[in-house]
């Protein structure tokens, strides 16, 4: 358990620093991890790359700086550790499906990739009625002993 708080450590960690270069040996080393276990299990834990992760952050940052500030695209792909506009742009469009630019200036729907958050969720657990039925069986080459109890079922008692 003491282990999904070390992981909400290390994603609070990248949360503060993305708009700088994240030191993903500081964020394995939070999360009690070697850098190399910590990069292969984020996808695990999360269905997402760390690198898919942190892009999709900063872009959905970047939408906050667009419609609240009046920085150029430059100025925004530089904060969120783009080496060009172009490449901002492109990366901006792939996620967003339309220009920072367009962004800016038209209303249009964007996409948010929300902060991830690690949880332990326990299922199960709960007794249910049941009862085994005999069925007997017909035509197969086994013996009979071995057909009875290969065709034991348990079906809940809701399904009668």
């Amino acid at each position: 358990m003491d282990q999904l708080f070390h992981w909400n450590d290390a994603i609070a960690y990248i949360e503060q620093h993305l708009t700088e270069e994240i030191d993903t040996k500081q964020a394995a080393a939070l999360a009690l991890s070697s850098e190399y276990h910590f990069k292969r299990m984020f996808p695990y834990l999360t269905g997402v790359s760390l690198a898919d992760y942190v892009r999709r952050r900063r872009l959905s940052l970047a939408v906050t700086d667009l419609k609240e500030t009046d920085l150029r695209i430059i100025d925004i792909a530089i904060k969120y550790g783009y080496s060009s506009a172009d490449a901002f742009s492109r990366a901006f469009r792939n996620f967003h499906g339309v220009t920072p630019t367009e962004a800016r200036v038209k209303d249009v729907s964007l996409l948010t990739y929300s902060r991830l958050t690690f949880y332990l969720t326990i299922q199960g657990g709960k007794a249910m009625k049941n009862r085994i039925i005999e069925k007997e069986h017909s035509n197969w080459p086994a013996s009979k002993s071995a057909c009875r109890s290969f065709l034991k079922v348990s079906i809940p008692r809701s399904q009668k």
